[in-house]
């Protein structure tokens, strides 16, 4: 039996999941930081029947002499989270998060030993990941719960700066280095991950992607054929609607799936069958006025087939039904050694980017959907930059997208999708779909409104962990959630050089000191922004 530490202080009051007590003299932190009870520290307090566990939250001192005295009164603020069942005396025991049994008024309270943190941060009994060290004590690694991390969403939030790409990369190789048949989507809207996975992933830039017109959906359609600003949308709407329907059943001809064809249908069609539909369409119309919608649909339907920048959805006159090859690359079945696929959307135009992510959200969902369950592949979509997909406003952002992205989140665990949200901008998010993700890593944030959102996003016994969040390091964060056993701070581990994603500010001081450049450099830049290719 490990000896008794020195007496903290005594409980003076406990409401719900908190605690209040009075430190005994000489308990308090130091001026230099060093031999006392710290924001963050783990805390003790037993029980008749346990060993009850919290994090101190905040420090004071009441009505404090001027300047402070030893003899003041000073007090912590703790919030429990766990309990220690079968202690005897602050030996072995089995830990747990709730508490069952509340600590009473008077109790000592004493400083969380060594032997107990190895004990709450032990090495979880499921299949598990290894993603850091715990801030309390280095020495102990922190790892996340797999099927808990994945099967019931998470999100990384961070400022940037906080290194949240390099959180992303460390977290995701952590899995993959425990699950190497994983599959993986990652949508990266400044191709700063190749770098990061090597040999491990597929990296689809807009010279391979394949994202085929008639894979849209009739909303992703129209975004792409009808003009936002066209004065005739309405009626180009109408008229793309039944021409799409046409076409599809054109190219099915009379197979079996005629019969099943909707406008939603993910079949082929040819665009020279749709236009001669529009064409046949105008022809039957009594007065010629009446026209303009079918022209200006037409005209658009044109412009985007001989748009080098749109090659990866309109390219070739021959139409194949490749859903099948399409499919098998995204979502990596079979894995081949590259468990990860990487979609660079930097290069994408745009005015479709959000159409392209509405894709690829919607066919990982119908994908697990339509599997039958004892076949299922578990899937998980990683989507950075996610306030710019899922904006907080309703009637903001590209509405198929938000809905796509909302269905994985509010379903997708009973289909076996998961779903990452990685962003900067927390406030800027939906919360309805942010509150989906049952595990949170939450990197430095010194922007209020981002604290506050996360605030409401974060579990009554973990909310004492936001006053650090502007304080966190880079390469450490907060976990919060079901991917984990019990709320904890982290320190990332290091990521090599070769490992880490390209997401490094340039550097004006080195680049400043030389005349970079010069004409072939222009000509080169000139020459990919044209071709819009890297």
């Amino acid at each position: 039996m490990s000896e008794s530490p020195p007496t903290l202080g005594y409980i003076v009051s406990v409401t719900g999941s908190k605690a209040t007590a009075v430190l005994v003299n000489g308990a308090a932190a130091k001026p230099d930081g060093a031999n006392g009870v710290q924001l963050g520290a783990l805390v003790k307090i037993p029980t008749p029947r346990s060993l009850v566990f919290g994090i101190v939250n905040g420090l004071s001192i009441d009505q404090p002499s001027s300047p402070p005295a030893a003899a003041d009164r000073k007090t912590i603020e703790v919030d429990l989270f766990g309990e220690g069942l079968g202690a005897d005396g602050g030996g072995d025991f089995t830990f747990q998060r709730g508490v069952s049994v509340h600590p009473a008024l008077q109790q000592a309270i004493f400083a969380a030993s060594s032997e107990d943190l190895a004990r709450i941060y032990a090495r979880p009994a499921a299949s598990n990941a290894r993603i850091g060290s715990i801030h309390q004590s280095p020495g102990l690694p922190a790892f996340v719960v797999t099927d808990r991390l994945l099967g019931e969403h998470f999100a990384i939030l961070g400022t940037t700066g906080s290194g949240k790409s390099c959180a992303v990369a460390l977290i995701l190789r952590a899995v993959l280095e425990a699950h190497a048949n994983g599959h993986i989507l990652l949508l990266d809207p400044h191709n700063e991950y190749a770098a990061a996975f090597g040999d491990l992933a597929e990296v689809v830039t807009t010279a391979t992607l394949q994202i085929p017109y008639w894979l849209l959906n009739f909303d992703e359609a129209c975004a792409v054929m009808v003009g936002k600003a066209s004065a005739t949308a309405e009626s180009e709407t109408a008229i793309l609607g039944d021409a799409i329907v046409a076409a599809k059943a054109k190219f099915a001809n009379d197979g079996d799936m005629a019969e099943h064809l909707m406008v939603d249908t993910p079949v082929p069609y040819r665009l020279s069958d749709l236009l001669t539909h529009i064409d046949e369409a105008m022809g039957r119309l009594n007065k010629a006025d009446g026209s303009a919608p079918f022209l200006r649909l037409k005209a658009r339907i044109e412009s985007l087939r001989a748009d080098q920048r749109f090659s990866f959805m309109f390219a070739g006159l021959q139409v194949r039904d490749i859903m099948a090859e399409i499919l098998s690359r995204l979502f990596r079945i079979p894995v081949a050694g590259k468990p990860i696929t990487i979609i660079d959307l930097s290069g994408v135009p745009s005015e479709i980017v959000d159409v392209v992510v509405s894709v690829l959200a919607r066919m990982i969902f119908d994908f697990g959907v339509w599997t039958e369950r004892e076949d299922a592949v578990p899937l998980l979509l990683v989507c950075e930059e996610a306030h710019r997909y899922i904006p907080r406003l309703e009637d903001a952002g590209f509405g198929p997208t938000r809905k796509a992205i909302s269905r994985i989140a509010k379903e997708g665990r009973k289909y076996g999708v998961s779903l990452c949200l990685v962003t900067q901008r927390p406030s800027e998010i939906s919360e309805s779909i942010l509150s989906q993700c049952s595990t949170l890593f939450a990197l430095r944030m010194s922007n209020e409104q981002d604290q506050t959102f996360v605030q409401r996003a974060l579990p009554e016994s973990a909310l004492g962990f936001l006053a650090t969040l502007p304080a966190l390091r880079v390469q450490e964060a907060i976990v919060v959630g079901e991917g984990v056993t019990v709320p904890m701070r982290v320190h990332f581990d290091d990521l090599p050089p070769d490992q880490r994603p390209r997401s490094e500010a340039t550097a004006f001081s080195a680049g400043w000191q030389e005349d970079r450049g010069g004409a072939e450099v222009i000509a080169e830049t000139i020459e990919r922004w044209r071709r819009q290719a890297r």
